[in-house]
C-alpha cells in the first residue's frame, strides 16, 4: 500500500507536466520595434518550456522589426488592405515626425492613439482571423499592455489574459495603490523623495493624468461600439484590473520602492542573452583607444531617424574632446555631407548593443532611455547619460538621476561643449560607476532569473485556473467604495446630526433658563 501511495505525488507531477505542455498561450504585440523584440523572446521563453505558442503579429507595419528569422512557435500575421497600407502608414510616420519634433505632446499622443484604434478596428473586422483564433480555444493570452486594443481582443475572444507592461508602473493606472506623498504620478518628474510643493504638484498631476488617460482610451469608443453588441460593450479602463497577472518591465534596481500587489511581478531584463564575442572590426577600433575605453551611443530606432543635422553635429563636437573612441548608431544616409566625423567616431546602422555593455573596456553609454536599453545597462553596471526624446523615456532619465547611475541631457538644450563636460563628469567620477554597479548587483542577486519568474507565474496561474485570488476584492467595487466615500459621507451626516440634535437639546434646555432671566429683568 506504501509503495503504491508513494507513486502518487509523481503520477501528479506527471499529470502537471502534461497539462502545461498541452496549453495553448496565445500573444500579442501591436506595436513594432522593441514591443515586437520583447513579445518575441516572450514567445520563444514560454515555447522552450513546454508551451504551444501562437504570436499575433501585425506585419509591415510601421517600425516593425519582423525578421524572417526560422522560429519555433506558430505566428499569425495581417496586413490592412492594400489600398489603405499607404495611407495608414504615411499617416503614423507624419505623427511620430510630429510627436518627435515637439516632445511629449499630449495632443499629438492622442492622435496617435487614434491611428492605432483605427487600426485595431481593421483586426476587430478580420472575421478569418477572429474567428481562427476562437478555434484554437487558447487557455491564456499573453498581451503587450501598450496599446489598448490589445485588450479589446481578449475581451472579444473571451479569455483569460496575463498583461505585460514594458514601461513603468506609473505610466497606466491598473490599480495598483499609489500613495501620492511618495509615489510620483506618471509625467510629473518627481521623485519618491518630494517637498512639500512636490507633493503639491504631485496630486494635481494625478488628476491631470486621470484625465488623460481617460482621453487616450475614448480614441477607441468608436472601435468599441462598432464590435461589441449593444448591452455587452466593455468599458476600457475596467479591462485593465482583469489581468490575471501584471508582468512589468523594470527591476527593484531601477524602480522606486512602492507598494505592490501579489498579482505584479518584476521580469525587468527577459531581453539578457549570454555575452557573445563583438565582430573583429569594432574589436580592433576599441583596442586602438587602450585603457581609455570606449563610449557607446545608441538612441534608438525612431529617434535614429528622425536627428537633426544640428543635433548630429552638436554630438559629433562634443565626442571629438573625449579621448575615449565612440561607437555610434547612425545610418550613413543620415549624416550630414558637410560634417566632418570626428576622428574617434564610428558609426554603424546597427551595433551589438549587448554584447558591447558587456565589454570589459566600455566607460559609458549614452541612451535614449528606452526601458530595455536601462535595463541591458544595469545588467552590466554601466554608468548611463540619458538623452531622451518622448515617451516614457524622460520618465525614466528622471529614474537614472535619482539611482545615481547617471544624468540627463535635454535635446533642445544639446551643446557641444556643455554635453562634452557632462560625458567626462559620468566617466570620470567614481560615484556613477560605484551606483551601476550597486544597481548590477541588486538586478542580479534574484534567486531567480527574469524568464523563470515569467514561466514559474505562467504555471501557477495555468494550474490555479487564474488569478483571482491574488487580487484584492476591491477591484470589484464602485470607485466610491474603495476610496470610502461612503463611509466618509456617512460620518459626515452622522457628525452633522449630531450637532444639530446637541443644539436642540442645548435649546430646550436653557430655554427656562432664558425665560427666568426675561421675568427677573422685566
Amino acid at each position: 500500500m506504501a509503495k503504491h501511495r508513494s507513486w502518487l505525488p509523481v503520477s501528479l507531477f506527471l499529470t502537471d507536466v502534461l497539462f502545461l505542455e498541452a496549453a495553448k498561450i496565445l500573444t500579442i504585440a501591436t506595436m513594432g520595434g522593441s514591443h515586437y523584440r520583447v513579445m518575441n523572446q516572450v514567445s520563444q521563453i514560454l515555447q522552450d518550456h513546454g508551451y504551444n505558442v501562437t504570436n499575433l503579429l501585425y506585419e509591415n507595419g510601421p517600425f516593425q522589426d519582423f525578421e524572417k528569422e526560422k522560429i519555433p512557435y506558430e505566428v499569425i500575421t495581417w496586413l490592412l488592405p492594400e489600398d489603405q497600407k499607404k495611407e495608414f502608414h504615411k499617416r503614423v510616420y507624419l505623427l511620430v515626425e510630429e510627436l518627435f519634433n515637439e516632445r511629449f505632446n499630449h495632443h499629438t499622443l492622442v492622435k496617435i492613439y487614434k491611428y492605432f484604434a483605427d487600426i485595431c478596428s481593421h483586426l476587430l473586422s478580420r472575421k478569418d482571423i477572429m474567428d481562427y483564433l476562437r478555434n484554437k480555444n487558447f487557455d491564456l493570452v499573453f498581451l503587450d499592455a501598450a496599446e489598448p486594443c490589445v485588450f479589446l481582443i481578449a475581451e472579444k475572444l473571451e479569455k483569460q489574459f496575463v498583461a505585460f507592461l514594458p514601461m513603468q508602473f506609473s505610466s497606466m493606472d491598473f490599480g495598483l495603490p499609489s500613495p501620492l506623498s511618495y509615489v510620483p504620478v506618471y509625467g510629473s518628474r518627481l521623485t519618491d523623495q518630494m517637498d512639500f510643493w512636490g507633493r503639491v504638484k504631485n496630486f494635481l498631476m494625478f488628476f491631470d493624468f486621470s484625465m488623460k488617460q481617460r482621453q487616450i482610451f475614448s480614441q477607441y469608443d468608436a472601435t468599441i461600439q462598432e464590435h461589441f453588441a449593444e448591452g455587452s460593450r466593455p468599458v476600457l479602463s475596467d479591462l485593465l484590473p482583469k489581468a490575471e497577472l501584471w508582468f512589468v518591465n523594470s527591476d527593484f534596481a531601477f524602480e522606486f520602492a512602492r507598494p505592490l500587489l501579489p498579482n505584479t511581478v518584476y521580469v525587468g531584463g527577459l531581453m539578457d542573452k549570454p555575452a557573445r564575442p563583438i565582430p573583429q572590426d569594432l574589436e580592433d577600433f576599441i583596442t586602438t583607444f587602450g585603457d581609455s575605453g570606449f563610449v557607446l551611443v545608441a538612441l534608438g530606432s525612431i529617434a535614429t531617424m528622425y536627428q537633426t543635422k544640428e543635433f548630429i553635429k552638436e554630438m559629433n563636437s562634443a565626442f571629438a574632446r573625449l579621448p575615449q573612441g565612440v561607437l555610434w548608431t547612425v545610418k550613413d544616409e543620415h549624416w550630414p555631407k558637410d560634417v566632418r566625423m570626428a576622428s574617434n567616431v564610428k558609426i554603424m546602422d546597427w551595433l551589438p548593443q549587448a554584447d558591447l555593455l558587456a565589454h570589459p573596456r566600455i566607460r559609458l553609454f549614452v541612451t535614449h532611455g528606452g526601458m530595455n536599453s536601462i535595463m541591458e545597462a544595469i545588467q552590466h553596471g554601466v554608468p548611463m547619460v540619458g538623452v531622451p526624446f518622448f515617451a516614457d523615456q524622460p520618465e525614466n532619465v528622471v529614474l537614472i538621476e535619482a539611482k545615481r547611475i547617471g544624468v540627463s541631457v535635454q535635446v533642445e538644450t544639446l551643446k557641444a561643449e556643455t554635453f562634452a563636460l557632462t560625458l567626462k563628469e559620468v566617466i570620470e567620477n567614481k560615484r556613477y560607476k560605484s551606483a551601476a554597479m550597486t544597481a548590477r548587483a541588486i538586478r542580479r542577486s534574484h534567486p531567480l532569473t527574469p524568464s523563470q519568474r515569467l514561466v514559474g507565474w505562467i504555471d501557477h496561474i495555468l494550474q490555479t485556473g487564474g488569478g483571482a485570488h491574488l487580487k484584492p476584492h476591491g477591484f470589484q467595487q464602485p470607485w466610491h467604495v474603495q476610496h470610502l466615500l461612503d463611509v466618509l459621507l456617512f460620518l459626515l451626516g452622522l457628525t452633522l446630526a449630531t450637532l444639530w440634535l446637541l443644539k436642540k437639546v442645548l435649546g430646550l434646555l436653557l430655554r427656562p433658563l432664558c425665560v427666568a432671566r426675561k421675568e427677573k429683568k422685566a
